[in-house]
């Protein structure tokens, strides 16, 4: 078999890789990835996919055994509703084509069972990726990536200009223009999204059985992983979760003591007056954005009066934030049901069916709480600084 734009051939001694690069909603990606495992017969498949995504791609019932209110509890919120972003925006994608997202991965394993060769999940767990794209953001760079999501969620794109679109990027000369474009615009994004787990894939890719392997690949990490072939590469390392920097975790007590501090400060020396004025500039604010990022999120009644007295007190609480209060409260009055679980796949193809789906629209309540008082607080310290000052 030869080498061609979507096919790459490395070579170490007795050992031969073919390596596809695909897009993940392309019929013709899901054919080539089975022509080329017939022509080559591998001894292994590795696919594009770790063990959390790979179940969620073959187990249906997957939302059935997924507990919100741990979700809350454990500030998973917004990781998941990200994640349930991307994934519908792919999905509505993948249904105009007229093909599954991430179907030609599922074609490479069930080939791989089929001619008896060795089925190998190559890619880093999707939970320390996320985690590790996110500690590189700041907070206005994770409201810009929060923005581009939502956006993808009410913007259409034509069928036809999509699929000609990502036929495009499989191509070695598209993608390198795409990939220098996504360096400039993200480039906190680019090292944990894709340079390490270009890094991570080929590694992987290097350690499955036999002597010819067959891998399946997003196209984009094809470059990438050529870079890394037969390097020596840590994965323990790149397995690691984010050590959260101390000045971080300092920061999430310095706001808080300033303001108890401030309090103190206007209440025993300026007889109570200053005292009121301060204590209105952060009551404020933190219970106005709170209150009306939650009501936006169509939370109810009870949740967003709960956010607008949460949110001031929370605000000075670093281990407990308004969105946990929030979401809980909003679970508890709308009790999602099986079928809101069952149905997540299908509402949250737009905004509107994030919405309209019991479980997602606590995820929303939780999140936009969350941001609320976080705006709040931030506006709030402003304010108390400027009245002592």
């Amino acid at each position: 078999m030869q080498a061609s734009d979507t096919v790459t051939i490395l070579e170490d001694g007795e050992r031969t890789y073919y390596i596809v690069g695909t897009a993940h909603v392309s019929k013709e990606s899901v054919e080539e990835v089975q022509r080329v495992i017939d022509e080559v017969k591998p001894d292994a498949v590795c696919v594009e996919l770790c063990a959390t995504r790979y179940a969620a791609l073959t187990d249906e019932d997957r939302w059935k055994k997924l507990d919100i209110f741990k979700v809350i509890r454990e500030g998973k919120t917004l990781l998941l509703l990200a994640n349930l972003a991307v994934g519908a925006y792919q999905r509505r994608l993948g249904a105009e084509l007229g093909v599954q997202p991430g179907a030609e991965l599922l074609a490479g394993a069930a080939k791989a069972k089929e001619i008896g060769a060795e089925l190998c999940l190559v890619d880093r767990e999707i939970q320390i990726t996320l985690k590790r794209t996110w500690a590189n953001l700041g907070f206005f760079k994770k409201m810009q990536l929060l923005g581009t999501i939502i956006e993808s969620l009410v913007t259409k794109e034509e069928t036809v200009e999509a699929k000609e679109t990502i036929e495009q990027l499989k191509q070695k000369a598209h993608l390198s223009e795409m990939m220098q474009e996504f360096v400039k615009v993200m480039p906190e994004v680019h090292q944990p999204l894709i340079d390490e787990r270009d890094q991570y894939l080929m590694s992987k890719i290097e350690r499955a059985p036999g002597k010819t392997i067959v891998a399946v690949v997003g196209a984009g990490h094809v470059p990438g992983m050529q870079r890394y072939f037969k390097k020596s590469v840590d994965l323990a390392d790149l397995e690691t979760l984010p050590v959260k920097r101390r000045w971080t975790g300092l920061l999430k007590w310095i706001i808080p003591a300033i303001i108890l501090a401030a309090f103190y400060f206007g209440f025993s020396k300026n007889e109570g007056k200053t005292f009121e004025q301060l204590l209105y500039a952060w009551i404020l604010p933190n219970s106005v954005f709170a209150l009306i990022l939650t009501a936006i999120a169509g939370g109810k009644l009870l949740s967003v009066v709960t956010a607008t007295i949460a949110s001031p007190i929370t605000s000075l609480n670093p281990l407990i934030g308004a969105g946990m209060v929030t979401g809980l409260v909003e679970a508890w009055l709308r009790k999602p049901t099986v079928e809101d679980a069952e149905n997540i796949n299908r509402d949250v193809q737009s905004l509107r069916g994030f919405y309209r789906n019991g479980f997602t629209r606590v995820l929303l309540v939780a999140v936009a709480s969350t941001l609320g008082s976080a705006l709040g607080a931030w506006i709030g310290l402003a304010w108390v600084v400027k009245i002592l000052v």
